[in-house]
């Protein structure tokens, strides 16, 4: 190794373990080993890791200057306690978690047994393929660490090509909840939009909406709430009543009801916020509201499509 590398050890060869080992890889650290259980996990270690050996886990902590634990974050607490139940952490050994949730509280046997711990979530969904290396570039990462610490987090980050966003230990659950409400739930409204679409007959909703959504996205990042346009920006109330009534026919219909209820519950969230930036006028939020609860007794059934 050059100097100054470090030898990691990737325990959790998932989409993101695979993907930041093959990235320190490539910047001339030594990878000394893997964990891999599922078949998935072992093939992601082969084509992104290659000639790495797949070790148990105990056997990585033992090699490793710089672990990097890439598990589920419900996994994460007791992967750390039973390590250092068992004595694994090493004085000096830097160990890095890649959970949006946790800051480096988690890590507290880490940090028991002379360890030094780090915080490194990407912010940013994988596929598990190379491409994903490319995409670091244009990524951030939530970095914790103590502040004599924190440089090394951020150079870690910054060797990955991607840049690094300090978030305090007491607001990661709250850094974490905004990314999974923009990112995950986003995904989840298309999928709504694009149900409806496909229920009219539109043969390729992902082609009507591709060009709306972008510009959209690209818009509110640029512009944040100035951005907004619709019919509830708009106080544009006989047209949000229509579209508050189709869509409970549509419920009864299909049972689609998590359509109809993410859609009162973000034209509702919408007009508020739209209102208190003074977007929508007073009377023109209460409109809107009214026409969101016309017909609350309607049926909802908030369970997914058959």
């Amino acid at each position: 190794m050059k100097p100054g590398r470090l030898g990691i050890g990737i325990i959790g060869a998932g989409k993101v373990g695979a993907v930041l080992g093959a990235a320190l890889r490539g910047v001339g650290h030594a990878v000394v080993g893997v964990s891999a259980v599922s078949e998935a996990s072992k093939e992601r270690a082969e084509l992104l890791l290659p000639g790495v050996p797949v070790l148990e886990v105990a056997e990585i902590v033992e090699r490793a200057e710089l672990v990097l634990l890439a598990v589920p974050d419900d996994v994460l607490p007791e992967l750390v306690s039973g390590l250092g139940a068992m004595g694994a952490w090493q004085v000096g050994q830097l160990v890095a978690h890649t959970s949006g949730r946790f800051g480096v509280g988690v890590l507290a046997p880490v940090r028991a047994a002379g360890g030094i711990p780090l915080a490194l979530h990407p912010a940013m969904t994988f596929t598990g393929m190379s491409l994903d290396l490319t995409r670091l570039t244009d990524c951030n990462f939530g970095v914790t660490a103590d502040p004599a610490m924190l440089p090394i987090a951020q150079a870690l980050v910054v060797e990955m090509g991607a840049e690094p966003v300090v978030i305090a230990e007491a607001d990661r659950v709250l850094y974490h909840a905004a990314l999974a409400h923009s990112a995950n739930h986003m995904v989840t409204l298309v999928a709504q939009a694009a149900q409806i679409l496909g229920d009219i007959g539109v043969e390729s909703p992902s082609q009507l909406l591709g060009p709306l959504l972008r510009a959209s996205l690209e818009n509110a990042l640029a512009s944040g709430e100035s951005a907004l346009t619709g019919p509830v920006a708009r106080g544009d109330v006989g047209t949000v009543a229509a579209h508050s009534a189709a869509l409970r026919e549509h419920a009864l219909d299909t049972g689609a009801g998590d359509v109809l209820d993410s859609y009162l519950a973000m034209a509702g969230a919408t007009a508020a916020r739209a209102a208190r930036r003074r977007l929508l006028s007073t009377e023109a939020y209460l409109g809107v509201q009214a026409a969101l609860t016309a017909d609350d007794a309607g049926p909802s059934t908030g369970t997914p499509a058959a």
